[in-house]
């Protein structure tokens, strides 16, 4: 548990060039704040405390303005840079080393069962205002810009691309 707490610590200092230290880091950013809350929440909704999951993510929610459904499964070294407005969808699959910024949502497109969210591979970042709709892949290594909406699936995409649209 310590050592998950450490990454993600370092994995802000390394991604975020205004964070000064691990001190600072672990106080006052809301991301790394929901993230952890995420993993708590995960626990309870994976053992089958669904309610008490529901409500430790809603608690969340309101303390750092990120919403994660506690049914979503995050990998190792997520960040997430500001926060407010994220929401993430009960069947997100995020990898590891996954960057998203501020008013993303990974969400669905429709009122049907089983898997509707996104499935976001390793080493993806999402910039703001980015919308990904449906149970759709994003590539490793893939690059979305800020306020695109992807509705399907992605291949990796070199960065220059994405920030030329």
């Amino acid at each position: 548990m310590f050592a998950t707490i450490k990454e993600d610590l370092e994995t802000a200092l390394a991604r975020d060039p205004a964070a000064r230290n691990l001190l600072e880091i672990a106080l006052t950013y809301p991301g790394v704040h929901a993230v952890w809350n995420h993993r708590i929440a995960h626990f309870l909704w994976s053992r089958h405390f669904k309610l008490l999951a529901r409500i430790w993510a809603n608690w969340s929610r309101t303390a750092t303005g990120v919403e994660i459904h506690p049914g979503a499964t995050i990998g190792r070294r997520f960040f997430i840079d500001h926060g407010m407005g994220v929401v993430i969808g009960e069947t997100t699959i995020i990898g590891d080393d996954v960057m998203i910024y501020h008013d993303v949502t990974l969400g669905s497109r429709g009122y049907v069962k089983g898997k509707r969210h996104p499935t976001i591979q390793n080493n993806v970042i999402i910039g703001s205002g980015a919308r990904v709709i449906g149970n759709i892949t994003i590539g490793s290594g893939s690059a979305i810009g800020a306020n695109r909406v992807i509705t399907q699936d992605m291949v990796t995409t070199p960065v220059e691309f994405i920030y030329q649209i």
